[in-house]
């Protein structure tokens, strides 16, 4: 089986052809957001207010990173469970994510939301934590630092190990 190398931002030609199983190495940047930071995004949309990074082309990783030893970019970051992001998730695909990495099984409406957007969602390995951490080259907060370790932070990464997990 082939790798599939991309690079964000992204479009829907570029993520068009991912098949599930394909093992994906993703460059670019990457904004971690767990679940209360999906909902403040949602609660912006809804407001009509500005988001704090552009969505379209756009790759969330459901995670909160650890807090960065001394020499390092970042603390360990290993993706959490992607269904705490269900309820908000159908909302920010059809806004313009283009890629979601997280772990385990997705709800039906989620899956259904992907096909007809062309989202794909992506596994990151669970319990290699430190491992992801190693991929990650800059790190910048974003927005709703109260949340602390949920806020939402562009992580520049080369050559994240991801599997297609849905289209």
């Amino acid at each position: 089986m082939s790798v599939i190398r991309l690079r964000t931002p992204l479009t829907r030609a570029d993520v068009r052809d991912l098949r599930p199983g394909d093992r994906v190495l993703l460059s670019g940047v990457v904004y971690t957001a767990r679940d209360a930071a999906h909902k403040r995004l949602v609660e912006l949309l809804d407001a009509g207010k500005p988001l704090p990074f552009p969505l379209p082309g756009s790759a969330v990783f459901y995670a909160g990173p650890c807090p960065a030893p001394p020499g390092r970019v970042i603390g360990s970051v290993g993706p959490t469970t992607s269904g705490r992001m269900d309820s908000y998730a159908p909302r920010l695909m059809r806004e313009g994510f283009h890629i979601m990495i997280g772990k385990g099984p997705r709800s039906e409406t989620v899956r259904d939301v992907l096909r007809q957007t062309g989202c794909v969602y992506l596994s990151a390995i669970g319990g290699a934590a430190a491992l992801t951490a190693r991929k990650v080259t800059g790190s910048e907060p974003v927005a709703f630092e109260d949340l602390d370790t949920e806020a939402i932070a562009a992580l520049t990464v080369e050559d994240m190990p991801l599997i297609v997990s849905d289209i």
